[in-house]
């Protein structure tokens, strides 16, 4: 091949002795040509009729630019004929040939991250655009490239080719908010001839300055914005705090060329669609090419940038750009006007969270952005299940949303195949399921579900259990019927003590407290002198603080509830879907098996869900009575998300990630607990996770510390909540998604609160 190269190089340009030496490239051949001390580049490619319209257009707008410019682009280098583009066979490959000059310099990438160099790119990259918009060239206009940013959706079929399904998460994500933010600006935002591969390996630089750049094969008719994002996207992707990184360059750009407010308001996003083409192209190239280095060195930074970019908020990103720029950033609404707002229409009896509450705009997988531009870590909130606005489940609502959504009363497909679904993760004599719109619903339709069965109305419940809004629910709550302002406990409800392995009477977590807080409970229901007709219970009991049951307690309590003619219900709306790491529900921790169950909260990823599942004798029991009739339970819309969380769930792998992430959690509280005395004790499992806090040397609870160090934490943009009896435990429930880095984070914020706090 070098040969041939060699007798083509002599014919056309009457070298003596050229030196060729192949250089890397994306799906060209590239050579630097050296020949009496002079050096040029010749770039080959398969022929292709189209390819070749394409660069004939490429080598017209350097002619034209190279009137703007007068230095830093490489010159287009006729052939003998006066030819730019030569089609010629090679070895029996038909090949075009295309000769440019060398530009000399150093490559940004091998050289140190320099914000003055940045500066420099800034004006370099400014200068070239203005040359570019006096060109004109029809093919570029009409040209469709994958790697140009409007362009993203034609990227859309390699994310299959994304090998971890956490990843692909990520990316559809990002392409979801391109759709909903970008796409319907692109008809508004300026458009031009743009060079579109400002990257570090196309960057020359000398002594630091920016003096050139090559490539312009990927130029073509797209937003000037897009520019900006390509250019940034290669100076943030390897630093540790991107937005720092950005201020030089954009401040020197638009000196030369101003920025309008409406484009950077969309770069955060632009930059994230530059970054996914690049992930998705680099994984169908290793697919289709696996020694194919070149186009995979960048993937390893380009990830790394994706999952920092989604602890950064859009509204937070948009307002460092227009700082950068001297353009006034997004106004707030006052956190006090917007709450005498709420309160015109809401009763104040409806809470906000934290001394200074959030106003929240959008959010994504474990973080939250508030209206102030902040990305808050969310370890607390366990509705979004798989993730805040997971694009999985979103697409499925969508999806359905645009083609049917009706009640049980007609014939659909979605409404069995989640029901199978769902029904497969229980036991076989769990096998009837009946689906409302919250688990407050579900409790309620419990218990009628539970008298139906046993004739009785008659049930025994668990101190500081929480089952929901609904008015039965409330009768089978302690948490609110026995509130100072709640209506009291009423004389069909029995209420056993929680089994505490910490605070409680019976302390040894090894079968012997349980089997002690069951006998107890036996007594109580002999003793209430009419037959228990259902018992309730959640296997961590979370407005108690969080309090797994002891060991062995539902194995010794179920065996008399049934043997007196009651049924065992397990809340699972907290503690089910894979929550609890080791197992798939709550109740199999006790290794038990209840006659219902009830769903709620993840089961829709915060679409209104919730579910009653139990077993045939129940269900034939209830189906003797009225007819049961939920408008929204069970639509083709709720069972189409309902589908989709069960698939994420199972792809993503996250009741693995919940028990690995929450033991690691798990352990560096205890770590924490070690050095801290106002620690009392650390429970829980999975990504359900208590910690106590009392008053050191007792088991005393310190409300205000637990408070302190609640508001603390938001303050520093994580949040948690507080629970119990006192108020005085740390809960933190966060969505599955959960890693390491963010379980560290949020402990090692706490131990520095506690430092200057106890």
């Amino acid at each position: 091949m070098m040969n041939a190269l060699e007798d083509f190089l002599k014919q056309e340009f009457n070298f003596q002795n050229p030196q060729i030496k192949l250089l890397a490239g994306y799906f060209n051949l590239n050579y630097l040509v050296s020949d009496q001390g002079e050096k040029s580049i010749l770039k080959t490619y398969p022929f292709d009729a189209e390819n070749a319209d394409i660069l004939e257009a490429e080598h017209e707008v350097l002619l034209q630019l190279s009137a703007h410019l007068s230095s830093g682009i490489p010159t287009p280098i006729p052939f003998k004929k006066d030819q730019y583009l030569l089609s010629k066979d090679l070895e029996g490959k038909p090949s075009l040939f295309r000769m440019l000059s060398f530009l000399e310099g150093d490559f940004l990438g091998s050289i140190p991250a320099s914000k003055a160099t940045y500066d420099s790119l800034g004006s370099f990259l400014a200068e070239l655009d203005l040359g570019l918009k006096e060109c004109k060239n029809y093919v570029l206009r009409s040209r469709q490239l994958d790697w140009d940013i409007q362009y993203l959706q034609l990227n859309t079929p390699l994310i299959a080719s994304i090998e971890s399904a956490v990843d692909r998460s990520l990316v559809s994500y990002f392409f979801l908010q391109f759709e909903e933010n970008v796409v319907p600006l692109i008809p508004q935002l300026r458009k031009q001839l743009i060079h579109g591969d400002a990257n570090e390996w196309n960057i020359l630089t000398k002594e630091g300055q920016v003096t050139g750049i090559i490539d312009f094969g990927d130029c073509t008719y797209s937003p000037l914005i897009n520019e900006v994002a390509i250019a940034l996207t290669y100076i943030i992707y390897d630093k540790e705090k991107p937005l720092d990184w950005v201020a030089d360059f954009l401040k020197a750009y638009h000196q030369k060329l101003p920025l309008e407010a409406q484009e950077l308001e969309i770069l955060y996003y632009l930059i994230a669609a530059r970054l996914c083409i690049s992930v998705c192209q680099s994984a169908q190239a290793r697919k289709v090419d696996p020694e194919n280095s070149y186009a995979t060195i960048s993937e390893k930074a380009a990830w790394a940038t994706l999952r920092k970019w989604i602890a950064i908020s859009p509204l937070g990103a948009s307002n460092t750009f227009k700082k950068s720029v001297n353009l006034p950033v997004s106004d707030f609404i006052p956190i006090q006007a917007q709450l005498e707002r709420r309160y015109q229409s809401i009763s104040p009896i409806l809470s906000v969270s934290y001394k200074q509450p959030i106003a929240i705009t959008n959010a994504a997988f474990q973080y939250m952005y508030d209206d102030r531009g902040n990305a808050i870590l969310d370890a607390y909130n366990n509705i979004p299940h798989v993730g805040h606005s997971h694009p999985k489940v979103v697409a499925a609502g969508q999806r359905q949303m645009a083609k049917l959504n009706t009640n049980t009363r007609y014939l659909y497909d979605s409404l069995a195949e989640y029901a199978e679904k769902l029904l497969a993760k229980f036991p076989p004599n769990l096998s009837k399921i009946y689906f409302v719109n919250s688990g407050s619903a579900a409790s309620d339709l419990a218990m009628r579900i539970a008298t139906a069965h046993t004739k009785s109305q008659n049930y025994m419940v668990m101190e500081h259990g929480y089952h929901g809004n609904t008015q039965i629910s409330i009768d089978i709550s302690d948490y609110k019927f026995s509130n100072k302002k709640g209506i009291g406990q009423k004389p069909n409800i029995l209420k056993a003590a929680i089994p505490d392995t910490y605070l409680g009477k019976y302390k040894n977590d090894d079968g012997s407290a349980g089997a002690a807080y069951a006998k107890d409970a036996i007594t109580q229901m002999n003793e209430f002198g009419g037959k228990i007709g259902a018992f309730i219970a959640e296997p961590i009991i979370g407005c108690g603080g969080q309090v797994p049951l002891a060991k062995g307690y539902l194995q010794n309590l179920y065996p008399a509830i049934r043997s007196q003619g009651g049924i065992c219900i397990s809340d699972e709306v907290q503690t089910g879907f894979g929550r609890v790491g080791t197992h798939f529900w709550g109740y199999e921790v006790q290794g038990v098996i209840p006659d219902m169950v009830v769903l709620g909260k993840p089961m829709g990823n915060g679409h209104p869900m919730g579910a009653v599942v139990c077993t045939e004798e129940i269900a034939e029991s209830f189906s003797q009575g009225v007819e049961f009739f939920s408008s929204f339970g069970g639509n083709p819309v709720s069972c189409e998300i309902g589908i989709a969380v069960l698939d994420v769930i199972e792809e993503e792998g996250l009741q693995e990630n919940a028990r690995i992430v929450g033991h690691y959690y798990l352990e560096l509280f205890r770590e924490l607990q070690k050095n801290h005395a106002c620690i009392g004790d650390v429970r829980g499992s999975g990504l359900f996770l208590g910690v106590e806090l009392v008053k050191a040397g007792t088991t005393e609870p310190d409300t205000a510390l637990a408070s302190q160090i609640k508001n603390e934490l938001r303050n520093r943009n994580i949040l948690i909540s507080t629970d119990g009896p006192h108020d005085n435990v740390l809960k933190t429930k966060p969505p599955l998604c959960f890693s390491k880095e963010n379980a560290a984070e949020v402990v090692r914020n706490i131990g520095d609160i506690l430092k200057v706090t106890v």
